[in-house]
């Protein structure tokens, strides 16, 4: 039995969860990799049992809300700000997936993540899309798209990503089939980057823009390009097992460089959107969940770059992918202390 103080308060969270609220799992795997690639494997480890534990409990969450509140998860999912939170879901069971390969070589748990990571890809990209074309009352693009729209290219990637890392743990003919998913799904996510980015830009520079509007989501701009490099290194390294891939070597090296060039042209203008946020309009700092979204990007770019530095050989960017690497490490540090502080406060507010 739940205790009966609890209850209300549970009641509350199930009831106003956030779509996003799964990139908490997102930010804290793609950091236990980045510490990985550095050599903090303990703490690599610490951050995957976290991030499996805030898995866990948020799928527990989710399943009450499907129970209790069905019609709040309706009406996130044909909400044009809310609705694209959802792929947070495939983002974490594909990180998960990856993280379950590369730290322990659970091939069983990673090809089970990747089943329902792919599952979810299908019920969420043609449920929202379709809802989103079809509903009648829709608002103005100023107001009615945001950075977190690239969360379906983020969710997109994690499928080609663990896609293209489980292709070497099976045999041929199989091996091929999943390489070219894995081409697929890195082909479609660039296209769909690339019409988002395209509104995203307009919305940017040609309507009013006050600093409550730069939510952190908006990192995802930066974050879609650097798992979109990771995918495409590993089709490179991959080239070797799939004779379309090697046939189109040159089309994925170029790709794979275009794709990092663009998410870190995105850093400075970032950094420096952030300076005008909250120094020179002196927008408050406080915790919100959507910080987990600022937090994988950054992380995820330190991967990424190690990544593509060992499949191009390119040597003079690894400081740099170190340098990320503990940026991440500190971008999740300071996130997850708010979110505990944040927790303890809710908690406390309630007795």
């Amino acid at each position: 039995m739940i205790p009966i103080p609890l209850k209300p308060l549970l009641a509350t969270q199930v009831r106003t969860l956030l779509p996003a609220s799964f990139g908490m799992v997102m930010a804290t795997g793609i950091v236990s990799l980045a510490s990985r690639q550095i050599g903090l494997n303990t703490l690599a480890l610490l951050l995957f049992a976290i991030a499996c534990v805030a898995y866990a409990i948020l799928w527990a969450l989710t399943i009450l809300r499907v129970i209790y509140h069905p019609r709040a998860i309706f009406l996130d999912l044909i909400d044009h700000l809310r609705g694209p939170g959802f792929f947070t879901k495939v983002a974490a069971t594909g990180i998960l997936g990856s993280e379950a390969l590369l730290l322990f070589e659970a091939e069983s748990i990673a090809f089970a993540l990747w089943f329902f990571a792919v599952g979810l890809w299908l019920l969420l990209t043609y449920t929202i899309f379709t809802a989103l074309t079809v509903k009648e009352e829709k608002p103005p693009l100023e107001t009615g798209i945001s950075g977190a729209w690239l969360l379906a290219v983020v969710s997109t990637q994690s499928i080609a990503v663990l896609s293209a890392l489980l292709a070497p743990h099976i045999e041929q003919p199989l091996r091929l089939d999943l390489n070219f998913l894995a081409l697929s799904m890195w082909l479609w996510g660039g296209m769909l980057y690339i019409w988002m980015m395209s509104l995203i830009f307009y919305r940017y520079t040609f309507f009013r823009f006050s600093p409550g509007d730069l939510s952190p989501p908006y990192w995802i701009n930066m974050g879609a390009m650097a798992i979109s490099t990771l995918a495409g290194s590993l089709l490179i390294r991959n080239t070797t097992d799939a004779w379309f891939l090697n046939s189109i070597a040159p089309f994925l090296k170029g790709f794979t460089i275009f794709y990092w060039a663009t998410g870190t042209w995105w850093i400075p203008m970032l950094l420096i959107l952030g300076v005008w946020r909250h120094v020179y309009k002196r927008f408050p700092f406080r915790y919100d969940p959507l910080y987990w979204g600022a937090v994988f990007p950054i992380g995820m770019y330190a991967v990424a770059t190690e990544a593509m530095s060992g499949a191009l050989d390119f040597g003079f960017l690894d400081p740099l992918a170190r340098l990320f690497s503990y940026a991440a490490i500190a971008a999740w540090t300071v996130t997850f202390l708010a979110f505990l502080r944040a927790t303890v406060t809710r908690f406390g507010g309630t007795h």
